[in-house]
């Protein structure tokens, strides 16, 4: 097969932070892999790749970067030669806005007129204007994880006071233009089933023009660490505090309630909290200060040691396009306990324990069990690695990623 040129564009990276940066980094070492040359076209925060893959950065203002107004007031004063985008980057972030999504795919149409030689262009999730035009000119394919109007729906339904509302109404206010965009777009890629029904419903797209392939993980990277000892009272999960749909809340509360019988329960959480935000509150409000400790831009081999040391992984997300935390724990050989909610049915499978979201009472019923009976759910455990060896392997991932790249390739030249 011919050996392609592809750009991967992504409007950001973070190295640690969220899935997108990761999945940056694995998806182009993957297609690097097959003896494609691939160029990563990226905004700030950028990613940590694998050795050989080219990083293009495309710098806005990385208003972002802080969230001092006299930062970002120096920030928007030191650029030089300040274009439209620049200006819109500015008075968006300064009334509550987030307008990386547009102002990136702006820069990465003007970025691909000047460098045109690309066989493909691959866009992680902007789904900005600047796609469309994108599209008009290369073979083009949109990675779409989940439709952001999920994140927009639970952050309105976790607080009634009318200043957060509006706060997040001009946040998500680049959801008008992606769901402009999204129907426009002819190939689509999405990581489950479930996604795939999400951006049928909210984005009003075919399911025609939608694949779904699986998202990937490397099953050495994340793995059990021979003879290391596990923490009986040791759980561990990954969630971006204070973002209402990763559930946080509700493993809290089951910590809470387990403590009354065990005090030595404690939760790990792969993440960070906002300082003075509901995460923290709530934390003090239970009483469990000294029981939680969050864990923030470590690398994966620190994640995979706290898995390790850890009895049990909880996922207790309202929604998930596709949970990474959920393949990465059952890759380390944890007893897993997640919400039976989206995607993570697809990935669990029948090797770990599904309960219903936002009840922490189950949850902590769920938790003594399979204390109660730890051998046999470390055995479905094993298992379950298997299981995430033969589903999420890049090797297998990465043919379905050509097939769809081959074809489009195609169809756009007989076009």
């Amino acid at each position: 097969m011919q050996k392609l040129k592809i750009a991967v564009l992504s409007y950001r990276s973070a190295k640690f932070g969220g899935g997108q940066g990761v999945y940056i980094r694995d998806i182009s070492f993957a297609l690097s892999h097959m003896g494609h040359n691939v160029d990563v076209i990226s905004g700030p925060p950028y990613p940590k790749l694998h050795e050989g893959i080219n990083l293009i950065k495309l710098p806005g203002l990385d208003l972002f970067e802080t969230f001092s107004f006299r930062d970002r007031v120096e920030k928007f004063k030191s650029k030089e030669n300040k274009n439209f985008d620049h200006y819109y980057e500015f008075f968006s972030a300064l009334i509550g806005g987030f307008p990386e999504l547009k102002t990136f795919g702006n820069r990465a149409n003007t970025y691909l007129k000047q460098n045109d030689d690309y066989d493909i262009v691959i866009d992680n999730q902007s789904i900005s204007y600047g796609m469309i035009e994108i599209q008009k000119r290369f073979p083009f394919i949109e990675i779409i994880h989940h439709p952001i109007t999920f994140d927009f729906k639970f952050e309105l339904a976790s607080s009634n006071k009318i200043k957060y509302k509006i706060s997040r109404y001009l946040w998500y206010s680049f959801l008008r233009m992606q769901r402009k965009v999204a129907p426009k777009i002819s190939n689509i890629i999405t990581p489950s089933q479930s996604s795939k029904k999400g951006i049928m419903d909210e984005f009003n797209c075919k399911g025609s023009s939608i694949t779904v392939i699986n998202n990937g993980l490397d099953a050495q990277e994340f793995c059990p660490i021979p003879n290391s000892t596990r923490n009986k009272n040791r759980l561990i999960t990954t969630a971006s505090a204070d973002v209402p749909m990763k559930g946080l809340d509700y493993s809290l509360k089951a910590l809470k309630l387990l403590k009354k019988d065990n005090p030595k329960m404690h939760l790990i959480v792969i993440g960070n909290y906002k300082k003075n935000g509901h995460t923290e509150r709530l934390i003090k409000k239970l009483g469990i200060e000294q029981d939680v400790i969050f864990k923030k831009n470590i690398s994966k081999d620190e994640i995979k040691k706290l898995y390790s040391s850890s009895s049990i992984a909880i996922v207790s997300s309202l929604y998930e396009g596709f949970g990474y935390p959920v393949i990465e724990a059952m890759s380390c050989e944890v007893p897993i306990i997640a919400t039976n909610v989206s995607s993570i049915p697809e990935l669990v499978s029948d090797f770990g324990t599904l309960i219903e979201p936002k009840n922490e009472n189950q949850l902590k019923k769920s938790i003594i069990k399979v204390m109660q009976n730890y051998d046999h759910f470390k055995d479905i455990a094993i298992k379950g690695r298997q299981h995430v060896i033969e589903t999420f392997n890049w090797s297998k991932i990465t043919s379905e990623y050509e097939k769809i790249i081959y074809e489009t390739v195609d169809r756009f030249k007989k076009c």
